[in-house]
């Protein structure tokens, strides 16, 4: 049998490089997609497959798919790992920011989603992961367009594993916790551009020291937690549908699923640091 073909968004770094890693190890054929090639060349010194893909840019999607096909017949798993957290103030983040990060983090994973289900339907198997975030089940301060993005792939999500069960494939959801990325620093210096000063500056600072504090960082989890729990859904005859990883995502899901709206309010503010009438 040849071997199963992976492709992988954002294989330049965290969860992406790990995962194509871990997939590797477990015999795919794996083609690593990021931007830019130049970052993609420590994972394709380890025989990962270099991809240059811009998943906002559907030119680069459709040839890259169409270069998987042509070179190995066939796509068995996809994993939708780019993205990045845009943090700031609802009436701060610009429109123009907010729809760039719904680009990525949305339209993007789903775009790419259409692009390999032809493939998958034919050959009636196949796998596609989204990665999505804890944050897609609950919310916090100065998160609300990150987390608007989470929550609608996780229901995109949910929508799709019901529409492909009748062709083979499985949809999977990973919700990653706190995981030692590149991505916390994008997101404090997205924080700060947008809410750094003005009305919710408090807020924005009690944030961003609860970021980058070393207390947080002690409590990142490796991104290989997050590639264990796909590889583990890609290897299941019949995978979960949510695979939980990383520190404080099953608790944090867990209380809000228990507590009401106003109360899990409350919670997260005094988390935070955030005075809560």
């Amino acid at each position: 049998m040849p071997a199963k073909t992976a492709l992988i968004t954002g294989a330049s770094s965290g969860i992406g490089k790990a995962t194509a890693l871990k997939l590797l190890d477990l015999g795919y054929t794996v083609y690593g997609a990021a931007r830019n090639s130049d970052r993609l060349a420590a994972v394709a010194r380890a025989r990962v497959l270099p991809l240059v893909m811009d998943v906002t840019d559907d030119e680069s999607m459709r040839m890259g798919v169409g270069r998987i096909i042509a070179e190995t017949g066939r796509i068995d798993v996809l994993v939708n790992s780019a993205g990045y957290g845009s943090y700031g103030a609802v009436e701060d983040v610009t429109p123009q920011e907010a729809r760039h990060q719904a680009e990525v983090n949305v339209f993007g994973a789903m775009r790419l989603t259409q692009l390999v289900l032809p493939h998958m339907r034919r050959q009636h198997s196949g796998t596609i992961v989204n990665v999505t975030s804890m944050g897609g089940r609950f919310h916090s301060p100065l998160g609300g367009w990150y987390h608007a993005g989470k929550y609608a792939l996780e229901a995109l999500s949910d929508c799709l594993r019901l529409e492909t069960k009748p062709f083979g494939i499985d949809v999977v959801i990973i919700e990653p916790g706190n995981i030692r990325t590149e991505g916390s620093g994008v997101t404090a210096r997205k924080l700060r551009e947008a809410s750094g000063e003005g009305p919710y500056a408090t807020q924005a600072t009690a944030v961003l020291t609860a970021l980058t504090s070393e207390a947080n960082a002690r409590r990142e989890s490796q991104p290989s937690v997050v590639a264990d729990a796909i590889a583990k859904a890609v290897s299941a005859r019949r995978p979960r549908t949510r695979y939980v990883a990383g520190f404080g995502a099953r608790p944090l899901i867990a209380v809000r699923g228990i507590v009401s709206d106003r109360m899990f309010d409350s919670l997260m503010s005094r988390a935070i640091g955030i005075p809560h009438s």
